[in-house]
């Protein structure tokens, strides 16, 4: 079996890979270290390095875009500062779906990564999720509020504080996305747009043709990114 870890900027997420599914999922808030048991091969990725430093020597391996052997071309991009996250992406989309393909990860941050038909990473987007936007208005000015997160698109302009920074944020969000995908179609016009992150569900009906995949996809990238690690040893 394969401990596979997924350290983000707001939980860490682990699960058991055995041969065939992921099983045992496991959730925990980003500053809390879970106990680590079990004789398992252990891959990671890890956008939070204050996380990292935390851990025990437990032989977890961390994969960068620097591993050989991936799936995935990074030669074009500057793989010093590329996000193990969004290697992930990378390479669960080169290995599990048709090319070319966008993959949009809407979590803390929105991020957008570009593989081409050859699986060569394009490179992408970073941006600040629903979230982080929220936090940003209210700690940047004097009287907006931190207002929670909804289910629904807003259908109309807000007519009130609250109504107007869920219009601003969250369809703004929309436009964000359309319009780094009107970007994109221009060199790959026959793109498939992935859709994962906790706010996949939210955007999907914005997108009918977007393949909205489930929890485990970047699960499944540290997974195969993971076991090449595990093969050059």
């Amino acid at each position: 079996m394969i401990e596979v870890w997924d350290i983000g900027n707001t939980h860490t997420r682990i699960a058991l890979w055995d041969g065939g599914e992921f099983i045992d999922l496991r959730r925990f808030p980003a500053g809390e270290i879970p106990d680590i048991t079990g004789n398992f091969h252990r891959v990671a990725a890890c956008v939070n390095p204050a996380v990292r430093a935390k851990l025990p020597e437990c032989g977890i391996k961390f994969i960068t875009a620097a591993d050989k052997n991936l799936p995935v071309d990074f030669s074009l991009v500057d793989t010093s500062t590329l996000g193990a996250d969004r290697v992930a992406n990378a390479v669960a989309a080169a290995t599990l779906y048709p090319l070319p393909a966008v993959v949009i990860d809407c979590g803390t941050a929105l991020t957008m990564e570009v593989i081409d038909d050859r699986k060569c990473f394009a490179g992408g987007a970073i941006a600040p999720g629903r979230i982080l936007l929220r936090k940003a208005l209210a700690t940047g000015t004097a009287q907006l509020p931190d207002i929670p997160l909804t289910p629904e698109m807003p259908e109309e302009i807000g007519r009130n504080t609250v109504g107007a920074i869920r219009f601003g944020v969250d369809a703004g969000i929309v436009g964000t996305i359309r319009q780094w995908l009107e970007v994109v179609q221009k060199k790959y016009p026959d793109l498939h747009l992935i859709l994962t992150g906790g706010d996949a569900g939210f955007l999907a009906p914005q997108f009918p043709d977007a393949i909205v995949v489930d929890e485990y996809f970047t699960l499944h990238g540290i997974r195969i990114a993971g076991e090449k690690i595990i093969e050059n040893l």
